[in-house]
């Protein structure tokens, strides 16, 4: 599964590319069959096109970039991420202020709990539409992936992540509330500009492209697709870096192939999951598909964070005297919590969009008998 979050921010590049330049199209040249997932209303077309491509060569450049080294791989992560972040900034900044509409965000925020019929049916339709923020905010533990070429990991590591998902969230919000700032929140769907159409209508419901519209006018697309390539090639190439680090790990535990345990004579870097990876992110490219794998990657994702989560309290019982380095902050409450509310999350979505999530927990249960398997050989 870790293969395909690579293979789907690849593809959200590659389209994102096309508003630059045309010339990137998603037009298959290179038919190679269909395939018909389940539930979907049209097949999905198997092959090459210009999108693909691209998504395929931005994979196997960042996967070359991090075989190069660890070091590389970070330079090139915290570039791209203080990029990213600075775009969100001055995005915030500039639509709490210079951008902001006064009669928009009084009619925006006046009321705001008040408006709409809020009822417990409310609740399952929230928990289906988070596929898409819990997309966004995913892989924020894969800092973790690489706690053995991490300086004083017990200190740097839970402080990474504090700071990082601190800082994320905080922009997240902050970003929303300068969209709700400079666009109104409803608005008419054959409404001729950003404003008319409001947040409820945004053109491909693209709000960060129609509030930069409403300020920069017709050159917003491009602004937005400027900052989006950004964005997503330093999301690739921090997932590519992570992942390989599990196929390590599983492989120095006899859990996975003995090559996936080697590191490179001269860079230290697991080439060999760092290029296995890439080819078979690289063969689901050839799918295309973005919106269907968001909801089996995330159903798949709760799935392990749930299983995480209940090893920590398991580990407590069996394991107490064992030393911990790194504290759950909160335990048991904290943490208590949060299987409450991801165990939810996940029995909404195996309601609301069960032709995603039942097949996304069943591929998941075939790591039962594989993970049994791995197990057996490992005490024959």
């Amino acid at each position: 599964m870790r293969a395909a979050v690579p293979h789907a921010v690849a593809v959200a590049f590659a389209r994102f590319l096309s508003v630059l330049v045309p010339s990137v199209s998603p037009d298959v040249f290179l038919p190679l069959g269909q395939v018909r997932l389940p539930g979907a209303p049209d097949a999905i077309q198997l092959g090459l096109s210009p999108q693909r491509v691209v998504a395929i060569l931005s994979i196997l450049l960042l996967t070359w970039l991090n075989v190069r080294g660890v070091r590389l791989g970070a330079t090139i992560q915290t570039v791209f991420t203080v990029a990213k972040a600075g775009a969100l900034a001055v995005l915030v900044i500039c639509g709490l202020t210079l951008f902001r509409q006064p009669a928009v965000a009084a009619a925006n925020f006046a009321d705001f709990w008040g408006t709409g019929d809020w009822t417990l049916a409310m609740i399952p339709l929230v928990g289906a539409a988070m596929v898409g923020s819990l997309f966004s905010s995913d892989a924020w533990n894969n800092v973790t992936f690489a706690a053995a070429e991490v300086q004083n990991p017990s200190r740097n590591l839970p402080m990474a992540l504090a700071v990082g998902t601190g800082l994320v969230s905080l922009l997240y919000i902050l970003t929303n509330v300068a969209y709700l700032n400079v666009l109104p929140f409803y608005g008419d769907p054959s409404g001729q500009d950003a404003l008319a159409r409001g947040i409820q209508h945004a053109a491909q419901d693209r709000i960060g492209t129609a509030a930069i519209e409403v300020a920069l006018g017709g050159g917003a697309a491009a602004v937005m697709a400027i900052a989006i390539l950004v964005s997503t090639f330093g999301c690739n190439n921090g997932l590519i870096l992570a992942g390989p680090r599990v196929y390590w790990a599983m492989a120095r535990d006899r859990l996975f192939f003995e090559r996936a345990g080697e590191l490179h004579p001269e860079h230290r870097t697991p080439v060999f999951g760092l290029w296995a990876q890439a080819v078979w992110a690289s063969i689901l490219c050839i799918s295309g598909t973005y919106g269907q794998l968001l909801d089996y990657v995330i159903f798949a994702a709760l799935v392990f964070y749930f299983l995480t989560t209940l090893a920590l309290f398991r580990l407590r019982r069996l394991r107490p005297d064992l030393p911990r380095p790194v504290k759950a902050f909160g335990y048991p409450v904290l943490p208590g919590l949060y299987l409450v509310a991801v165990g939810a999350l996940m029995v909404i979505l195996l309601f609301q969009k069960p032709l995603y999530t039942w097949p996304g927990l069943l591929i998941v249960a075939t790591g039962i008998p594989v993970y049994l398997i791995w197990r057996g050989r490992q005490t024959a």
